[in-house]
Protein backbone atom coordinates (compact mmCIF):
# COMPACT_ATOMS: atom_id res chain seq x y z
CA UNK A 1 0.00 0.00 0.00
CA UNK A 2 1.41 3.49 -0.95
CA UNK A 3 0.78 5.80 1.48
CA UNK A 4 1.30 8.89 -1.28
CA UNK A 5 -1.50 7.56 -3.51
CA UNK A 6 -5.46 7.56 -2.73
CA UNK A 7 -6.96 4.45 -1.71
CA UNK A 8 -10.10 3.25 -3.45
CA UNK A 9 -12.25 0.07 -1.89
CA UNK A 10 -14.07 -1.68 -4.89
CA UNK A 11 -16.82 -4.24 -4.10
CA UNK A 12 -18.89 -5.96 -6.19
CA UNK A 13 -19.89 -9.87 -5.93
CA UNK A 14 -18.39 -10.27 -10.10
CA UNK A 15 -14.47 -10.75 -9.97
CA UNK A 16 -14.93 -9.42 -13.97
CA UNK A 17 -16.60 -6.19 -12.68
CA UNK A 18 -13.83 -5.78 -9.69
CA UNK A 19 -10.88 -6.47 -12.66
CA UNK A 20 -11.88 -4.16 -14.41
CA UNK A 21 -12.11 -0.82 -12.29
CA UNK A 22 -9.45 -2.00 -10.53
CA UNK A 23 -7.44 -2.48 -13.78
CA UNK A 24 -8.89 1.08 -14.91
CA UNK A 25 -7.89 2.96 -11.85
CA UNK A 26 -4.67 1.43 -10.80
CA UNK A 27 -3.04 2.77 -14.43
CA UNK A 28 -5.22 5.95 -13.67
CA UNK A 29 -2.54 5.96 -9.95
CA UNK A 30 -4.82 4.85 -8.07
CA UNK A 31 -4.30 2.32 -4.87
CA UNK A 32 -7.57 -0.51 -5.40
CA UNK A 33 -8.63 -2.67 -2.89
CA UNK A 34 -11.50 -5.33 -3.49
CA UNK A 35 -13.81 -7.04 -1.63
CA UNK A 36 -16.97 -9.84 -3.20
CA UNK A 37 -20.05 -8.61 -1.10
CA UNK A 38 -20.87 -6.09 1.69
CA UNK A 39 -19.61 -8.05 4.38
CA UNK A 40 -16.21 -8.27 3.16
CA UNK A 41 -16.72 -4.47 1.88
CA UNK A 42 -17.30 -3.25 5.52
CA UNK A 43 -14.19 -5.04 7.18
CA UNK A 44 -11.87 -3.42 4.19
CA UNK A 45 -13.47 -0.31 4.96
CA UNK A 46 -12.29 -0.35 8.74
CA UNK A 47 -9.49 -1.88 8.12
CA UNK A 48 -8.08 0.26 4.85
CA UNK A 49 -9.48 3.82 5.49
CA UNK A 50 -10.09 4.21 1.92
CA UNK A 51 -10.20 7.90 0.32
CA UNK A 52 -13.39 6.49 -1.94
CA UNK A 53 -16.10 3.25 -1.82
CA UNK A 54 -17.19 2.19 -4.97
CA UNK A 55 -20.24 -0.19 -4.62
CA UNK A 56 -22.49 -2.73 -6.22
CA UNK A 57 -25.84 -2.38 -5.49
CA UNK A 58 -26.96 -5.60 -5.71
CA UNK A 59 -24.63 -8.38 -3.58
CA UNK A 60 -25.60 -11.48 -1.82
CA UNK A 61 -25.14 -11.19 2.22
CA UNK A 62 -25.24 -7.07 2.19
CA UNK A 63 -26.18 -5.18 -0.77
CA UNK A 64 -24.85 -1.53 -1.40
CA UNK A 65 -27.95 0.21 0.49
CA UNK A 66 -27.04 -1.86 3.50
CA UNK A 67 -23.61 -1.14 3.13
CA UNK A 68 -24.02 2.47 2.63
CA UNK A 69 -26.34 2.51 5.62
CA UNK A 70 -23.43 0.67 7.87
CA UNK A 71 -21.34 3.41 6.94
CA UNK A 72 -22.95 6.68 7.43
CA UNK A 73 -23.96 5.44 10.61
CA UNK A 74 -20.49 5.33 11.52
CA UNK A 75 -18.92 8.95 12.17
CA UNK A 76 -15.31 7.69 10.40
CA UNK A 77 -17.43 7.50 7.32
CA UNK A 78 -19.95 10.26 7.24
CA UNK A 79 -17.31 12.43 5.06
CA UNK A 80 -16.31 9.64 2.71
CA UNK A 81 -16.95 9.09 -0.91
CA UNK A 82 -18.81 6.52 -1.95
CA UNK A 83 -20.11 5.55 -5.68
CA UNK A 84 -22.59 3.16 -6.38
CA UNK A 85 -21.94 1.37 -9.84
CA UNK A 86 -24.73 -1.28 -10.94
CA UNK A 87 -26.54 -2.74 -13.48
CA UNK A 88 -29.58 -0.99 -11.80
CA UNK A 89 -30.10 1.75 -13.72
CA UNK A 90 -34.18 1.99 -13.61
CA UNK A 91 -36.18 5.40 -13.65
CA UNK A 92 -35.22 6.46 -10.11
CA UNK A 93 -32.39 4.25 -9.05
CA UNK A 94 -30.24 7.49 -9.14
CA UNK A 95 -32.08 9.13 -7.02
CA UNK A 96 -32.88 6.58 -4.78
CA UNK A 97 -28.84 5.99 -4.32
CA UNK A 98 -28.45 9.37 -3.47
CA UNK A 99 -31.01 9.66 -1.37
CA UNK A 100 -29.60 6.93 0.42
CA UNK A 101 -26.06 8.42 1.30
CA UNK A 102 -24.32 7.63 -2.04
CA UNK A 103 -22.26 10.73 -3.38
CA UNK A 104 -22.37 9.45 -7.08
CA UNK A 105 -23.88 6.99 -9.80
CA UNK A 106 -22.57 5.11 -12.37
CA UNK A 107 -24.76 2.43 -14.27
CA UNK A 108 -23.28 -0.28 -16.20
CA UNK A 109 -21.92 -1.21 -18.56
CA UNK A 110 -19.93 1.90 -18.00
CA UNK A 111 -17.49 4.39 -20.23
CA UNK A 112 -14.24 3.96 -18.69
CA UNK A 113 -14.17 7.85 -19.67
CA UNK A 114 -17.09 8.28 -17.48
CA UNK A 115 -15.61 5.90 -14.83
CA UNK A 116 -11.79 7.98 -14.43
CA UNK A 117 -13.64 11.40 -14.43
CA UNK A 118 -16.78 10.49 -11.54
CA UNK A 119 -13.78 9.13 -9.81
CA UNK A 120 -11.40 12.41 -9.62
CA UNK A 121 -14.30 14.55 -8.94
CA UNK A 122 -15.73 12.42 -5.91
CA UNK A 123 -11.45 12.52 -4.74
CA UNK A 124 -11.39 16.19 -5.17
Amino acid sequence: MNPTRKRILVADDKAEGRELVRTVLERTGFDVHEAADGIEALSAAHRLQPHLIILDLHMPGLDGFGVIKELRADPAFGETPVMALTASAMQGDRQRALAAGFTGYLAKPVSLKALRSEVVRLLA
